[in-house]
């Protein structure tokens, strides 16, 4: 496992530095700011418990170790960042700092590749659905990665606890929020429930299985146009159930809806 620093800043970071949360940078593209916080490497348990309330079959419950850090986006890429790379704006809520959604997987790999070509040294990517959850939990291993009951002050979602349809709990915002209007979590992420669901890079596995594994990306088949892909975290229209941070779902890569969105990785790994 690499504990040792990243080289810090990157040539593209218009600002950098350090607070209680750890190393962040910025990236800033015309005029566009996105922070990137610093993830150590470590190990964690994925997945949930069998008496977790709300646990389904596919989260088994294993030992991941991540060997190197990376970098992740601080909040879900906006529409603003959007808007400046790809010159459209898809989002059915419309908010220059609320989430892009309505994106399909396809259409964040031609974001990233554009995104990248500012400069030759940037190298922004989806997260893996392992960084993902560990990001997400910050050192927690209960459903949440805060103290205390789910409630709407905490997360974006469908304020009821199981989907039914027609159902809202009352204060449900039933749109999307902008960045940061919930607190953050241990790591400095935000919105890491609700809000938006956050496509990852990997081909869906129905079953993970209990197995310790170290850089599970390693194992991963290469990507294939017809498979679905990973998506994590919840969002604004879904049942508390899933916004754990156990809980695992899947869209084709050409779908598309307003509860769909992404943040950005730096690092390490490539297929």
């Amino acid at each position: 496992m690499n504990l040792s620093p990243p080289v810090f800043p990157y040539p593209w970071a218009f600002e950098w530095g350090e607070d209680r949360y750890g190393l962040w940078q910025t990236l800033t593209y015309q005029g566009i700011d996105y922070a990137f916080r610093w993830i150590l490497p470590w190990y964690f348990m994925m997945g949930s418990p069998e008496n977790e309330q709300g646990r389904y079959d596919d989260e088994d419950l294993h030992s991941v170790t991540l060997s190197q850090g990376f970098w992740l986006g601080e909040t879900t890429v906006t529409q603003a960042l959007w808007q400046a790379v790809m010159s459209t704006n898809p989002s059915h809520f419309k908010g220059e700092n609320r989430p892009v959604e309505n994106v399909s997987w396809d259409d964040v790999q031609m974001f990233i590749e554009r995104l990248n070509q500012m400069h030759r040294t940037l190298q922004t990517r989806l997260p893996w659905e392992a960084e993902w959850e560990y990001a997400c939990r910050a050192g927690s291993q209960t459903p949440f990665n805060f103290d205390g009951e789910l409630t709407l002050d905490k997360v974006n979602y469908r304020g009821t606890w199981n989907y039914e349809a027609g159902e809202w709990g009352e204060g449900a915002l039933r749109e999307t929020a902008e960045v940061k209007s919930y607190p953050c979590n241990a790591w400095g992420l935000y919105e890491m429930h609700g809000n938006v669901w956050e496509w990852c890079q990997d081909n869906w596995q129905e079953h993970l299985g209990q197995e310790a594994v170290c850089d599970p990306w390693l194992r991963q088949q290469p990507l294939v146009s017809v498979s679905a892909r990973v998506v994590r975290g919840g969002s604004w229209s879904y049942f508390g159930g899933s916004v754990r941070s156990a809980y695992r779902s899947r869209h084709a890569p050409d779908d598309r809806g307003s509860n769909l969105g992404f943040r950005l990785a730096l690092g390490h790994v490539e297929l």
